[in-house]
């Protein structure tokens, strides 16, 4: 493993990547982050569509934020990724891995040919037949992993792993900040949010929801036939305020509630579901993340939906910064780097 390593967020419309030197260390080094936008349609929703377009973002990238390894580590983690529970006979982890695919067919939207599998191991218990181990099936499609990793094999990177985003962030945020008992990690980004819940940092539970902050910009373009500059604007101007100086404001603001009212209730369901069938456990808090956790007062209606004290994610206490890093430069950004720390920090996991 190379001393330093690179996290790379592949997004709907932006790369975003950050160099860690030492990741192995206890504390790790940020040397250097970086982002380029996207030429519009050559990503959708986390897939590459165009692999040579985003090859060259990835260069134009790398010579840009002047990143010295070329060995990155790339996410996973829209809609076409799959996490369920899944109770297999005690085996070595390759045994367990090698019988995956005669196990999961009737657990995929997909043949089994189709998809790459992996399992988590989470407890162990006693079956029916003898030793179990509980555990988290995780099933991608495989195009949507191999286009990844093929456009940054043509921008000249070598890809030293594919790490689950949402694992990534949660090692990240709750266990190298020992966030003990039951946790929420609630991450959302532009066109998914993910939910991970943790017990003493061992993910139990993962649902990952199709919509993000993209999908209040969209309802707003369309419903007041504005152009997308404009409603972007909108919306992280105004939020979720509770009233607005003028018509076209409460217009937008009512759209903004409406909209991130869905998310809010995907999201209560889900940590709810979680509760109701694990009622020995309490869920303690919500950290949350995400470029979309941005919103203003999104955090104070998530905590009054679930009733959960919501506190926000800080990658960079699990990290130093170098010298040579400008810190007013960075920190703007670190909402938005955070999958990309947590994908550079997986490597040494």
């Amino acid at each position: 493993m190379s001393k330093s390593i690179v996290g790379v967020d592949i997004g709907a419309a932006s790369l975003r990547a950050v160099e860690i030197a030492n990741p192995t260390s206890a504390k790790p080094t940020l040397v250097r982050f970086g982002e380029v936008p996207l030429p519009a349609g050559s990503v959708s929703r986390g897939e590459v569509v165009e692999a040579q377009t985003v090859a060259n973002s990835l260069k134009a990238l790398w010579s840009q934020a002047g990143f010295k390894s070329k060995q990155v580590v790339l996410g996973m983690g829209n809609q076409r990724v799959l996490a369920r529970d899944l109770t297999v006979a005690k085996a070595s982890k390759a045994r367990i891995k090698e019988s995956l695919p005669f196990q999961v067919q009737d657990m995929l939207p997909v043949p089994v040919a189709d998809a790459l599998l992996d399992f988590y191991p989470v407890s162990e218990g006693i079956g029916e037949h003898g030793p179990v181990i509980n555990g988290l099936l995780i099933a991608a499609v495989k195009d949507a992993v191999l286009g990844n990793v093929r456009a940054s094999k043509l921008a000249g990177l070598t890809a030293v792993g594919v790490d689950l985003i949402p694992f990534a962030v949660s090692r990240l945020l709750v266990n190298r900040q020992n966030n003990g008992g039951t946790v929420a990690l609630v991450d959302i980004g532009a066109s998914t949010t993910s939910v991970v819940l943790l017990s003493n940092g061992v993910p139990q539970f993962v649902r990952i929801i199709p919509s993000g902050g993209d999908d209040v910009t969209r309802d707003l373009t369309s419903r007041l036939e504005i152009p997308a500059e404009l409603a972007e604007g909108a919306k992280r101007t105004l939020g979720l305020v509770a009233s607005s100086a003028t018509k076209e404001d409460k217009t937008a603001s009512a759209v903004i509630f409406e909209t991130v009212n869905e998310l809010l209730g995907s999201l209560r369901n889900t940590i709810s579901y979680y509760a109701n069938t694990r009622p020995h456990e309490h869920v303690s808090h919500i950290v949350l993340t995400g470029g979309g956790a941005q919103l203003i007062g999104l955090p104070a209606a998530l905590a009054e939906v679930t009733r959960l004290k919501v506190v926000p994610g800080d990658p960079l206490q699990s990290v130093s910064v170098a010298r040579s890093v400008n810190e007013q430069a960075l920190r703007p950004s670190v909402p938005s780097l955070t999958t990309a720390i947590g994908l550079a920090l997986g490597s040494a996991a």
